[in-house]
């Protein structure tokens, strides 16, 4: 059977609490450039982010494909100042591999 993620991804989702992995269930939207930014970095990121981070977190998910898509590979910023940090987090993750401290 294939698996979403890498092994050691799938391993670390046990160790998520019940609202961040609804929060990496709602990564996956069905553009394959999107679920794969997202999800990797809501991987690394979620354990260890406050409630307001979530609450950002999950704001710019609810957004539409194309909007978030353009957020993501950087062909636009947010207006919200909150938004534009945790778009350009996402996408020095993405590029690093590392999660960047503005989130």
């Amino acid at each position: 059977m294939i698996t979403p993620y890498p092994a050691e991804s799938a391993r670390s989702t046990a160790a998520l609490d019940t609202q961040a992995r609804r929060l990496l269930w709602r990564c996956r939207r069905g553009m394959k450039e999107l679920d794969v930014m997202l999800e990797r970095f809501a991987l690394h990121a979620l354990a260890g982010t406050s409630p307001l981070q979530r609450r950002a977190f999950e704001e710019l998910l609810a957004l539409p494909d194309p909007l978030l898509a353009g957020y993501l590979l950087g062909e636009s910023i947010p207006p919200e100042p909150h938004l534009a940090a945790l778009a350009g987090a996402i996408r020095t993750y993405v590029a690093k591999g590392a999660v960047s401290a503005l989130f």
